[in-house]
């Protein structure tokens, strides 16, 4: 009998800034796993050596980010059974919503041409580990305002949404996790 190899399955982490994804991702990542990396802050740290403003307008920041995103989300490697993405192709469309809506046809060509795994996690404030660095410009409040901005928007996309509770970040990687392994096993 052959046994079916389960396909690649591309999973979300997301939420406001510094709220602890990449501690997160960086644990999956020791575990083995594949993790793609944010293009925000790629985005931000290039225009930064290059003498320009950390950010463009957001029209353009939200181009440039969904850009990135549909590189990586194509160049994910196959051979993997799970990809974690420090945010999604959904994060800058949402951007992009923001600031001219997608028609429902438009926003369902997009689900459908990049699937993700149909639970997106995400990483609620936690005012504790909350800092800011050199491509992290947003007040806690900032961040706490994309955290409800996202979590809206992935709802809209047809996503199920969990929660990642604030705990030490093994523990969070554990639940991580657990969530995917209950959902493959309801497929």
């Amino acid at each position: 009998m052959t046994r079916l190899i389960p396909p690649l399955q591309r999973i979300v982490i997301t939420g406001g800034p510094g709220a602890g994804k990449t501690a997160l991702l960086n644990d999956l990542m020791a575990r083995g796993h594949t993790v793609v990396k944010e293009s925000a802050r790629a985005i931000i740290q290039d225009r930064r050596c290059r003498g320009l403003d950390a950010r463009p307008s957001p029209l353009q920041f939200a181009q440039d980010i969904l850009q990135k995103d549909i590189e990586k989300y194509e160049l994910t490697y196959p051979g993997a059974r799970l990809a974690f993405f420090d945010r999604s192709i959904f994060d800058a469309l949402g951007m992009l919503n923001e600031i001219s809506p997608l028609s429902l046809t438009d926003l369902s060509n997009w689900i459908v041409q990049y699937p993700y795994h149909r639970t997106a996690f995400f990483l609620p404030p936690w005012r504790e580990i909350y800092q800011n660095d050199e491509e992290r410009d947003q007040t806690f409040a900032e961040a706490v305002d994309v955290y409800v901005f996202l979590k809206r928007w992935y709802i809209q996309c047809g996503f199920d949404i969990a929660d990642v509770p604030a705990l030490p970040v093994a523990e969070r990687c554990n639940f991580v996790l657990k969530v995917i392994e209950k959902s493959d096993d309801e497929i």
